[in-house]
């Protein structure tokens, strides 16, 4: 009779955790129908729910339409069975809806992914697809994986199609990954071999003081051309006082239609922390409006220019309209980069940024040296007039009109204070 209790007691326990009653966590659990560790749910939110905090989910290949919230310390991976490889999470049927808000606006947000206030929170071998999202305005915004006061890794993941219609392309929404962090708290997060592609703003952001993004081995592809009045795409963002390391990735095609407008970069540093060990390097970027664009508007006091990055090591080639690395902040070290075929310049030292917002001089201290430039339409390196104390020597040069040049009369466009669009 004892052995009978027992068995029909642990049966209605497996039944009510099946059922999504948070009776207890366990450490493992697995989502969908293929072997793994500890129960097994049906929806990746009952086995969150059903996960002690160092647990894992094990997701099985499969479709899980809903929205997902985790607060915990857990790994969420995909596994593989059967030959299959491929666990995707889509919005619910009935399309998104708002489950948080944005830290720095107060605008509404909604993530598929949703991590808040979480510390290692491990994200792998998922993928995030936007496909009928079901948002067809400008609020809320469409993210794929969100990091909202929390850390942790994002690796081998897939994230794409955070996009809206056609009519609402010129939405400033919808990214792919994005970390923010609010006054008072951390973010550290890691993503690391990873596809982003086919997002409506940015692929990979990282904003406000708080925030650490590392960014390496990543994948991101913009939509090439985007018809005005769509948006200005970034592929790979650090913002607002933000921090972190761009590394060995390869970002290409963001192009915004009408350069008089604003315009699209590779890899976007807006207003960064200053003087904070920032790097860019190794990375291949290209086919693009602007590679590299280190650029501030001074909206953040003196600790927040973005003075100070390391840009070494990156190859580049094939930009539309703009410079390949457009240097609009001071004291960066600009070296070892190989840039190919620029419709500007190779290396702008650029003073736009002082000169249109009234704050201190742009282009100014930085070390531009054992870079290659080959076939730029306007020169090696534009050292805007005004410019002092830059480093631009030595180089090497191939079949460009002038080497080092103070003025780009081939430039196609004129200088405009409101260069980028970031997301924000």
């Amino acid at each position: 009779m004892t052995m009978q209790r027992t068995v029909f007691s642990a049966a209605l326990l497996f039944l009510f955790a099946a059922a999504g009653q948070n009776l207890f966590a366990v450490t493992n659990t697995t989502v969908g129908y293929c072997p793994g560790p500890g129960f097994h749910y049906i929806t990746i939110t009952a086995a969150l729910q059903h996960t002690s905090a160092g647990g894992t989910v094990e997701v099985c290949p499969g479709t899980y339409t809903e929205q997902v919230l985790i607060t915990a310390a857990v790994t969420l991976k995909g596994v593989a069975a059967a030959g299959n490889d491929a666990a995707i999470i889509l919005p619910p049927l009935t399309g998104l809806v708002q489950n948080t808000t944005d830290v720095d606006t107060g605008n509404p947000i909604a993530a598929q992914v949703l991590v808040q206030g979480a510390t290692s929170v491990s994200i792998s071998n998922i993928t995030v697809d936007g496909t009928g999202n079901g948002i067809a305005a400008c609020s809320p915004d469409v993210q794929g994986i969100l990091f909202q006061n929390a850390s942790g890794t994002i690796n081998h993941v897939a994230v794409r199609n955070q996009t809206l219609p056609p009519a609402d392309s010129g939405c400033q929404s919808g990214e792919g990954i994005y970390v923010q962090t609010a006054a008072g708290y951390a973010s550290s997060v890691t993503v690391e071999n990873s596809s982003v592609h086919n997002y409506n703003k940015n692929g990979i952001t990282g904003n406000d003081p708080g925030t650490t993004l590392i960014a390496t081995g990543n994948y991101v592809q913009g939509s090439g051309v985007v018809p005005v009045p769509g948006a200005a795409q970034n592929g790979i963002q650090l913002a607002f006082g933000a921090t972190g390391k761009i590394n060995s990735n390869t970002v290409i095609d963001n192009i915004y239609g009408d350069a008089t407008i604003a315009a699209s970069a590779d890899i976007l540093l807006y207003d960064t922390a200053e003087y904070s060990s920032i790097t860019v390097s190794a990375n291949t970027v290209g086919n693009s409006q602007l590679p590299i664009a280190l650029y501030t508007d001074f909206a953040y006091g003196s600790s927040e220019y973005g003075d100070g990055v390391s840009v070494t090591g990156n190859k580049i080639m094939g930009t539309s309209v703009y410079d390949a690395i457009d240097v609009c902040t001071n004291n960066n070290t600009v070296t070892s980069n190989t840039i190919f075929n620029s419709s500007e310049s190779g290396i702008h030292l650029d003073a736009s940024c002082g000169a249109y917002y009234g704050g201190p001089p742009t282009g100014n201290g930085n070390n531009a040296i054992n870079n290659t430039i080959v076939e730029s339409a306007c020169a090696g390196i534009l050292a805007d007039g005004g410019t002092t104390g830059n480093t631009t020597s030595p180089n090497t040069y191939f079949t460009v009109p002038f080497t080092i040049t103070n003025t780009c009369a081939a430039a196609p466009h004129g200088k405009t204070g409101h260069k980028f669009s970031p997301a924000r």
